[in-house]
């Protein structure tokens, strides 16, 4: 049913907030599901010094998420969350759904994280590098905006207003549905024939073109005008995750003209991959 989302510095009991919201919705008959940071299959330093993979963690959170989403279950996201950008993706993934949300705030000095990261145990700490860096990238919520609303900060020694998230999840209507996000029907099984066809043949095309190619290259895809701009080597898992996102942002938005399908893709990649 709804989405409760978690954000915070490192190590500012983000999932303590978590269980605690989970044991209460537990004893009112409330189905709960958590996703958290336990998917990271890497070790977590690794991960947030490398932007690629901080990247492809938060895809699959989101997508973990997006599995979860019904009209009967609360799924709680534990994780830092601490992008605008990413709450903004998770708030179209709730106007589609069309369920309500809420973020919590963990609002906890940097000190008193670090000194918590500090007491972990040694595989599960941040180095103070990274503590350092997530810190001073953390992008702080604000109530103003649609998708960090409602906001319940919450202070380390504050009891969770139990009362006022159920309100804000159970007795709230859900964000209408826009444009972007209200499902269309589709022009034809023609159009998903070609649509599957030519963004699987574009991304074979830059496979093959890849292997004689050099970050800074451009590369001329077959069937477009547009050409693809080559910040870097795009490996096969990339690409196919690119272009099930596009595939699924067209379904929503039928496009008549299928020649235009292979430079609508490209546009798409050379805006993705940057």
């Amino acid at each position: 049913m709804p989405l409760v989302v978690l954000c915070g510095f490192p190590c500012s009991g983000k999932t303590r907030r978590a269980q605690e919201l989970q044991k209460h919705l537990d004893e009112s008959g409330r189905k709960v599901h958590i996703i958290g940071d336990c998917i990271l299959e890497l070790e977590k330093n690794a991960i947030y010094a490398d932007s690629k993979k901080e990247k492809e963690i938060r895809g699959a959170l989101r997508s973990a998420v997006e599995r979860q989403l019904n009209k009967e279950d609360v799924v709680i996201l534990d994780s830092l969350n601490y992008i605008k950008g990413y709450r903004y993706e998770l708030f179209c993934l709730i106007k589609h759904t069309q369920t309500p949300h809420c973020l919590i705030h963990c609002l906890t000095a940097p000190e008193t994280s670090s000194k918590w990261n500090q007491q972990r145990d040694q595989s599960e700490q941040y180095t103070q590098e990274i503590f350092d860096a997530l810190v001073q990238r953390f992008e702080a919520p604000d109530s103003r905006n649609r998708w960090d609303s409602p906001l319940f900060t919450v202070h380390v020694d504050d009891e969770l207003p139990f009362e006022q998230i159920c309100n804000a999840i159970f007795h709230r209507k859900a964000p209408p549905p826009n444009q972007s996000t209200q499902t269309q029907p589709l022009s034809s099984t023609n159009f998903l024939h070609e649509l599957d066809k030519v963004t699987q043949d574009v991304v074979t095309a830059i496979l093959n073109a890849q292997k004689t190619s050099l970050p800074g290259d451009v590369i001329v895809v077959p069937g477009a005008s547009e050409k693809i701009e080559l910040p870097r080597i795009l490996n096969m898992s990339e690409l196919r995750r690119l272009r099930h996102q596009f595939i699924s942002y067209t379904k929503l938005h039928p496009n008549e003209n299928i020649s235009q399908l292979a430079n609508m893709f490209v546009q798409y990649l050379n805006k993705s991959i940057h």
